[in-house]
């Protein structure tokens, strides 16, 4: 069955650094898009960033541009997500998934536990 295992977070101050991980399982990892999605207290879950099955595309929502990375490394099964400059809007639980393609992502029908950021002085 499909695990999604995310790791990575904590507690950074303002422009601070954080480099998130997302463990994989239980499907061909690189026949899918991978993503990361961001839910904050009070506000519906979010999409952060996409990347291809090869990883050569990616999408960003235009509050993290500039900002965070995503990467995949196919041989691990293993989705990251680097987040530079990070401000109190970035503090929200990360979760990843997956999808056929960076532009038909549907609706996801498995989240794993998520990894909590908290970015506060």
């Amino acid at each position: 069955q499909v695990q999604l295992v995310e790791s990575g977070g904590g507690l950074v101050q303002p422009g601070g650094s954080l480099r998130l991980s997302c463990v994989a399982s239980g499907f061909a990892f690189s026949s899918y898009a991978m993503s990361w999605f961001r839910q904050a207290p009070g506000k519906e879950r979010e999409l952060v960033a996409v990347i291809s099955m090869t990883g050569g595309s990616t999408r960003y929502t235009d509050s993290v541009k500039g900002r965070f990375t995503i990467s995949r490394d196919n041989a691990k099964n293993t989705v990251h997500l680097q987040m530079n400059s990070l401000n109190s809007e970035d503090t929200a639980v990360y979760y990843c998934n997956k999808h056929r393609g960076i532009f038909a992502l549907g609706s996801p029908g498995y989240w794993g536990q998520g990894t909590q950021v908290t970015v506060s002085s």
